[in-house]
């Protein structure tokens, strides 16, 4: 298939793109700066550039294609809203773009905010609907499109999509347990983060894109939920630093704007996936790779 991605060139979508050209798709990658365009090139992807803002030649690209992988988020903590705006904006154009072709659209959500007291299945619909919802309820506004003869797919990683390399949530704790001289855990420590290695989450996108049906929700999910105090535990180890309850209350003030989402139960299975689409992963957990060093090096 023609597939073109955006967030090509990032943590989760350089895995994704590796997986998908090894499995004989031709990509094409929006790149956002020399150096994305660069990185992109060295590795046989044809580039497109463009921003996230310009939605005419994002357009361009996703026209020709037979399907979108849309990965690419703002990820501005301290315009949020405005981050989702620009997020429905984009989802609502891939839509206009592909609508009557048959094409397939698959976007990045995730797991968190759902509230339910209980691990989030694939069967949940997102709770975050209309422009004013999380991320612009982008997730709910593409399950719309089968209706317009598009293949939607949502996929919803896990907060933690980890390995030797990552700068995401996880490498976050560490910097401020670094800092701090503790690793923290918030309350007593009982609420949970799923958790995927990078590239079993990476097969788990190329599965979807060949097997889900339309209107599909995927979860890539290995560990249904890695409680927070284990994580602080690992990262404590890690660094040779003490682990400490932070109160709620105070956990933005200690962590910083991680505070937020590391007070959240994110808990997922992924049973429904792993049935349709055939996927089983088989890379280190979260606890492996921290204990390997990877987010507490030097």
């Amino acid at each position: 298939m023609r597939v073109f991605v955006t967030g090509a060139s990032g943590w989760v979508g350089s895995s994704v793109v590796d997986e998908l050209q090894q499995a004989g798709h031709h990509v094409t990658g929006l790149a956002r700066s020399d150096a994305s365009a660069a990185a992109l090139a060295a590795r046989g992807v044809a580039v497109h550039r463009g921003e996230l803002d310009d939605l005419d030649s994002i357009r361009a690209a996703a026209e020709p294609a037979d399907a979108v992988i849309h990965l690419a988020f703002k990820h501005d903590f301290t315009d949020y809203a405005g981050a989702g705006r620009t997020e429905r904006a984009v989802v609502e154009m891939f839509g206009d773009a592909l609508a009557g072709t048959g094409a397939t659209f698959m976007l990045a959500s995730g797991l968190a905010g759902a509230g339910l007291g209980r691990p989030l299945t694939e069967r949940d619909a997102s709770p975050h609907v209309g422009p004013d919802a999380l991320r612009g309820g982008s997730e709910a506004l593409a399950m719309t499109f089968v209706d317009r003869d598009i293949r939607p797919v949502a996929l919803r990683f896990a907060p933690t999509v980890h390995g030797a390399g990552d700068h995401g949530f996880v490498a976050q704790l560490a910097r401020v347990a670094r800092e701090r001289g503790v690793a923290g855990y918030v309350g007593d420590g009982t609420t949970r983060w799923a958790a995927v290695h990078r590239l079993d989450n990476a097969r788990m996108v190329r599965l979807a894109l060949e097997k889900a049906d339309a209107g599909s929700v995927v979860h890539g999910v290995a560990e249904e939920g890695v409680p927070s105090r284990a994580i602080a535990e690992a990262i404590g180890r890690g660094l040779g630093v003490p682990v400490t309850s932070v109160a709620p209350e105070d956990a933005v003030e200690h962590f910083g704007w991680i505070g937020r989402f590391f007070s959240l139960d994110v808990a997922a299975t992924s049973d429904l996936t792993r049935a349709q689409l055939g996927w089983e992963p088989t890379g280190p957990t979260l606890l492996q790779d921290l204990a390997a060093g990877h987010y507490v090096g030097a």
